[in-house]
């Protein structure tokens, strides 16, 4: 299998940072640092490629940004972690991936997540009508934790993760491995995880959280799966970049929204 290039297209929790509000209204940045360029984030979400085929995991409400700024010139497919508002609701500009590829695209989920998906974006999964694309045209595709799916070429791991009130897919493609909106972690997540060269992972603050994982607890994670690199997302207005640089171990980072990854196969 070729390497793999990874984009973090966004790397901020459900509201973004900075958050709306603020004394003067242009937003809640909490501890993170408004001169620090890399404190700006957009709601989470990556590009997975290889060999010219692009895996987009979540259509996030800032989706549109993110590829215009990421220069990304398509997309060939659509992996759903989950249902919540800040990883689907960029799912009107699915048409415009539609007209660049001239077609259809694939969506993957679990069964609850392609069942909230359908019942909530109905019409993006009604059959293509052709000439055009005026809406999305999904083509829903169940996958389940613990298969082995080739996507796009790729083979593509999901493994089940504890969100609190709900369930989320994590991924493993090759050496790669992405575990955003999770709070705990069970010994099938570990064994799909086990080798893995780099992990980029949901952090979402400092103390813990009922839904997602904390810095201290993304630090036990990585006492036992020890993989080369982890690369934290999904950060809230908290976690500021340098204090983050200056407080993480060796070997683990705050990600940033445009940061490219290379992962060799």
């Amino acid at each position: 299998m070729t390497g793999l290039r990874v984009t973090l297209l966004g790397t901020g929790g459900s509201a973004g940072v900075p958050h709306i509000g603020g004394a003067d209204g242009r937003g809640d940045w909490g501890a993170c640092d408004p001169a620090e360029p890399r404190n700006r984030r957009t709601r989470a979400s990556i590009l997975i490629e290889q060999a010219g085929r692009a895996l987009l995991v979540d259509t996030s409400p800032d989706m549109r940004t993110q590829l215009l700024d990421c220069a990304v010139r398509r997309v060939d497919a659509v992996l759903y972690t989950h249902a919540h508002a800040d990883h689907v609701t960029g799912i009107d500009d699915v048409r415009i991936l539609n007209r660049i590829a001239e077609q259809p695209l694939e969506a993957f989920a679990n069964a609850a997540t392609m069942g909230e998906l359908q019942r909530r974006f109905a019409y993006a999964f009604r059959p293509w009508e052709p000439p055009g694309f005026f809406r999305p045209v999904l083509l829903g595709r169940i996958v389940a934790p613990g298969d082995r799916q080739s996507i796009l070429g790729m083979e593509v791991a999901v493994f089940d993760q504890d969100h609190g009130f709900t369930r989320t897919l994590g991924l493993r493609v090759g050496g790669f491995g992405y575990s955003t909106d999770a709070v705990t972690l069970d010994d099938a997540a570990f064994s799909a995880l086990a080798g893995i060269d780099t992990w980029v992972v949901g952090c979402f603050q400092r103390a813990p959280h009922r839904t997602h994982a904390w810095t201290g607890r993304v630090l036990e994670w990585a006492e036992r799966l020890r993989p080369r690199r982890i690369v934290l997302t999904h950060m809230g207005n908290d976690m500021d970049w340098d204090w983050l640089k200056q407080h993480l171990p060796p070997g683990t980072e705050p990600g940033h929204d445009g940061q490219i990854l290379e992962i060799e196969a």
